[in-house]
């Protein structure tokens, strides 16, 4: 099978989605604008797993984490404002294709009994999040040691403004989401099950 490259399929989405969503003009097409990674820490004072989670976010992504802080003091999680308490990256262009490659075709598929991701991820805005238990399904850092795991939080914006586009454009560019229900229980019957 020929690898093909999220950039190309971004560029193609008005050719492969015009007859599907009923498409006029090339600028209606849905498109990738930005990834946003994100991972939240808490208010730990761990400074060493503080550096451990920037140094693999950095490595993931290929770009150095910003910092996200508290925007007011709560004395129930013991933070005050201004704290540190996650971590974001947002990827955009050449880097946010390459990430989206390696997502697609190399982690997700590594992940622990992985079976797609669920359709209802995508919110009215025509956003599409993932919610990622264990960081070491990268390459990039595989061969770290089991206690130092984190999760990640990914966000895939696109230009389209309902669900149906946005999932529409989201298998055309291979991501694995799990097949429709209504699907499911129509081959099911004509198998015989």
């Amino acid at each position: 099978m020929k690898h093909t490259n999220t950039l190309e399929l971004n560029k193609g989405s008005f050719k492969a989605l015009k007859d599907k969503l009923g498409l006029k003009n090339p600028m209606q097409a849905p498109r990738l604008l930005k990834v946003v990674i994100s991972n939240g820490f808490g208010s730990t004072k761990d400074k060493k797993k503080i550096e451990l989670i920037a140094d693999r976010l950095a490595k993931i992504t290929g770009q150095k984490p910003a910092v996200r802080v508290t925007k007011k003091a709560i004395a129930t999680f013991k933070t005050r404002q201004g704290d540190a308490i996650g971590y974001q990256v947002t990827l955009r262009g050449p880097r946010m294709f390459d990430f989206m490659d390696r997502l697609i075709h190399i982690a997700l598929p590594r992940t622990k009994d992985f079976r797609g991701l669920s359709r209802t991820s995508v919110d009215d805005m025509g956003n599409f999040t993932i919610g990622i238990k264990e960081h070491t399904i990268f390459p990039e850092t595989s061969d770290e040691d089991l206690k130092d795991v984190f999760g990640l939080a990914i966000t895939i914006v696109t230009t389209s403004s309902d669900k149906k586009a946005t999932l529409a454009f989201l298998e055309h560019i291979g991501m694995p989401l799990k097949r429709e229900l209504a699907s499911v229980e129509s081959t099911a019957s004509k198998d015989g099950r």
